[in-house]
């Protein structure tokens, strides 16, 4: 890595390598990553990597892991630990290169870092807890046991909306088991990646168990990654991103007989009931829908509200969405900074045209930010800025696209209901499964919306967004595969189990035929004992 001058008072440009069997290696060409805020602000500098150069990543992954295997679990550990360490001295520089790279508010930038330090917090004492069991044997002389052992190469491939928080989900878990990885980060968010690979090496990590390769998704260096998978140089893909592209990895993964990771999108429902505290219930609205500018996978994308509420949610919602200020992401005043990218600008643009052809109104019309219409509450550069003002949806129903297509940025749905059962029916009116929330005073109806809802996470009275590094997270539908990342439940991902049986009789005993029977005794006749 290195830096470059800017001028103009801006910060340097970071230019970076691809990582690879422990050396930089620096590619014939490079792609530039602008700041989303300020687009004249080059900020990271990155190769475009050849499909054979991913191979070789992957070659090289595949022979170190065959000693980082053979360390033991509590000493791989002593790598996050150390890794942990410099997270929580780096955090403050991090977290806002995390805001200057993709736009994320300052505040979310800080706790995207402080996500990666929970996770490895976590997984350092787990090196010690990698249990497998010991189990009774039906035939004497005889042990049986469960192992866990590593799956071998995991090809990780991230999305730019949390660029070191999920990279964390992933590398901490996979390279404690005992795996080798090779790592293409999203082309949003090179930087990080090159930052947080680094740590990983100065925590002592052996060459060549993590290789990071740079570029892009289709055409790019994500699928020749993906195409390992038919090379056979890749045991496992683990993938956060669109169910589009989460699909195509499925095919590719499931003619191979492996099974992915697929954390892909989502459309949350919100549930706000008429018992509801309206206050809290606007509270968590806002931020699930307007947080990062809406370009989470748990975002909310539907509202869903019992009539007899819906005027105040609607007055509420409305007043407070027109006060969100918006701006630069290293201001801290700043509620959601810009879109990531270009191209989820547009299709934002794209969802309001979708939803007032299928009849929905406009409760608040959202709107690119220019020079000349910025919003009172802007703090920004509106002409080198990707920003937008919230769009609201009102009059919403579940067969408009806009109530079941995903959407990256600051919109959201408004539907009216008509009581608990009628609310249910409509969170689980999508093909996904990610993320839902309710909010009522019932607790009979607490119960029945997490005993029904259809979602892999539920949240009652709070919002569809935020995670803890030890809790599940994943989804079901279009919302990924089953598998989950975080807590001890990752762990089923990244290993497999081996059963072993030891035999000390000193002769051959066959399972289910070698058994000794106990002779049965003749039952006692109870009859006489009633009338």
């Amino acid at each position: 890595m290195e830096l470059r001058e800017q001028g103009d008072g801006r910060p340097k440009t970071l230019v970076v390598d691809n990582w690879i069997a422990g050396r930089a290696r620096p590619g014939a060409e490079h792609y530039e990553r602008r700041n989303p805020a300020q687009r004249d602000d080059l900020v990271t500098v990155a190769p475009l990597t050849t499909p054979e150069e991913v191979h070789e990543a992957c070659v090289a992954a595949r022979e170190a892991q065959q000693g980082w295997s053979r360390v033991p679990a509590p000493a791989r550990a002593q790598v996050i630990a150390k890794l942990r360490e410099l997270l929580v001295a780096q955090k403050e520089i991090l977290s806002r290169f995390v805001a200057r790279e993709v736009g994320k508010p300052l505040r979310e930038a800080r706790g995207s870092v402080q996500e990666a330090i929970d996770t490895a917090e976590f997984f350092l004492s787990e090196g010690r807890r990698l249990y497998g069991q010991t189990v009774p044997s039906e035939l004497p002389d005889k042990e049986l046991f469960t192992y866990r052992r590593p799956i071998g190469v995991v090809g990780v491939i991230t999305a730019g909306n949390f660029p070191i928080a999920v990279p964390s989900w992933k590398l901490i878990p996979a390279l404690l088991c005992g795996n080798a990885v090779v790592w293409k980060p999203s082309d949003d968010a090179p930087g990080i990646a090159a930052l947080f690979a680094d740590l990983w090496q100065r925590a002592g990590l052996p060459p060549g168990v993590l290789s990071v390769v740079h570029g892009g998704g289709a055409g790019g260096a994500g699928e020749a990654l993906v195409a390992e998978v038919d090379a056979g140089t890749i045991d496992k893909i683990s993938f956060t991103g669109s169910t589009a592209v989460g699909r195509r990895i499925g095919e590719v993964c499931g003619r191979n007989l492996q099974v992915p990771s697929l954390e892909l999108g989502g459309k949350n429902p919100l549930v706000i009931l008429a018992d509801a505290d309206l206050e809290l219930a606007i509270e968590g609205a806002l931020w699930a829908s307007f947080g990062t500018a809406g370009q989470r996978c748990t975002s909310c994308g539907n509202i869903i509200v019992d009539r007899r509420v819906m005027p105040q949610v609607r007055e509420q919602l409305l007043r407070r969405a027109q006060l969100l200020t918006i701006g630069d992401p290293l201001d801290e005043s700043v509620d959601y900074g810009p879109f990531i990218n270009q191209r989820f600008a547009e299709r934002w643009l794209a969802q309001r045209v979708e939803g007032l052809d299928d009849g929905a109104e406009l409760l608040l019309d959202g709107q690119r930010i220019a020079p000349g219409n910025e919003p009172k509450n802007f703090r920004g550069d509106a002409a080198k800025g990707l920003y937008a003002t919230p769009r609201i949806f009102d009059r919403v129903t579940m067969d408009m696209r806009i109530a079941q297509e995903e959407c990256f940025g600051p919109t959201v749905n408004l539907i009216e209901v008509d009581g608990f059962e009628q609310a249910l029916e409509a969170a689980n009116g999508t093909p996904y499964g990610l993320s839902s929330a309710i909010y009522t005073r019932d607790a009979a109806a607490m119960l029945r919306f997490k005993e029904r809802i259809r979602a892999g996470m539920t949240s009652i009275n709070n919002s569809t967004t935020g995670a803890e590094a030890h809790l599940p997270f994943g989804g079901n539908g279009w919302s990924g595969n089953g598998t989950r990342e975080s807590g001890i439940w990752v762990l089923d991902a990244y290993t497999r189990w081996q059963a072993v049986n030891v035999d000390l009789s000193g002769k051959l005993q066959k399972a289910q035929i070698d058994l000794e029977e106990t002779p049965a005794e003749e039952p006692l006749d109870f009859q006489g004992l009633v009338r």
